[in-house]
């Protein structure tokens, strides 16, 4: 075997998705939501395509382009704290971060392939197509390890309730109505169901009383009492400097986190 492969892109998945924090776990296809898989226009490629419209849904194999490094034990956002072997996971950081997708085909639209709800980040690199064939795809009677005992757990109710105090739901209510943000359903997901620190879930201790968790290009300061959570306050997750770098033009609503700080400030 030679000491390395050489694999080109296909494609390139284009989505609302800007941070990892956006993209769930696993997709919520009872929602309505549009993604596309642009191909390059390379020779063979809109031929290779032919007959693909007939499937309902597709594999995609795909490159985690955002990792560089991989670890051997991770700590998976699900479930408790505890690490687990990399193999039995779907960790991104892989010794190869290859990663592979079911998802909806919608449409073929030229080069263009219409996708429904994925866990793709936008510009993801796409390597190759595979036709999802349920008969052979599919064994539902299988065995799954660790994660059967985090679904069993996820499927009770969630052990804590979440509000907003006032300056929280003022501060949202203003991300929703000028810049249409709104990223409080993911989470109060990931609250309502453990608002302990998690490394992975991006949860960590302030001081004494107030925690932290990130939320892609924002973060939200919370409080916990009995199984009551409380978020006290929301706030942009670059700091100042960073916005207004014009050397760094890709940060995820650059222009709502700078008129956020310019109306609210930002926590210390």
């Amino acid at each position: 075997m030679p000491p390395s492969l050489t694999l080109q892109p296909i494609g390139f998945v284009r989505t609302q998705k800007q941070v990892k924090f956006q993209a769930l776990h696993q997709p919520v296809e009872t929602q309505p939501e549009r993604n596309v898989l642009e191909l390059l226009p390379e020779s063979g490629y809109r031929e290779a395509l032919h007959d693909l419209a007939g499937f309902s849904r597709i594999w995609l194999l795909w490159w985690f382009h955002r990792n560089t490094t991989w670890r051997p034990m991770v700590l998976p956002p699900r479930g408790p704290a505890q690490r687990r072997g990399v193999f039995a996971t779907r960790s991104p950081h892989r010794p190869n971060p290859l990663g592979l997708t079911p998802v909806q085909l919608l449409r073929v639209d030229g080069l263009r392939l219409i996708l429904g709800p994925c866990d793709l980040v936008d510009g993801t690199p796409v390597f190759d197509i595979k036709p999802y064939v349920p008969a052979y795809d599919s064994f539902p009677t299988e065995n799954a390890g660790w994660i059967e005992e985090v679904d069993t757990a996820l499927r009770s109710p969630p052990e804590f309730s979440v509000s907003f105090a006032p300056l929280a739901e003022e501060q949202a209510a203003w991300l929703i109505e000028g810049w249409s943000i709104d990223f409080r359903p993911r989470l109060i997901e990931l609250l309502e169901r453990d608002p302990t620190p998690h490394r992975t879930r991006r949860i960590r201790r302030r001081d004494g009383i107030t925690f932290e968790i990130g939320c892609g290009a924002w973060r939200a300061f919370f409080k916990v009492k009995e199984k009551q959570v409380t978020v006290v306050s929301l706030d942009a997750a670059y700091p100042l400097r960073f916005l207004t770098d014009p050397k760094l033009t890709d940060i995820p609503d650059g222009a709502a986190q700078i008129a956020f700080i310019k109306k609210w400030g930002t926590a210390p």
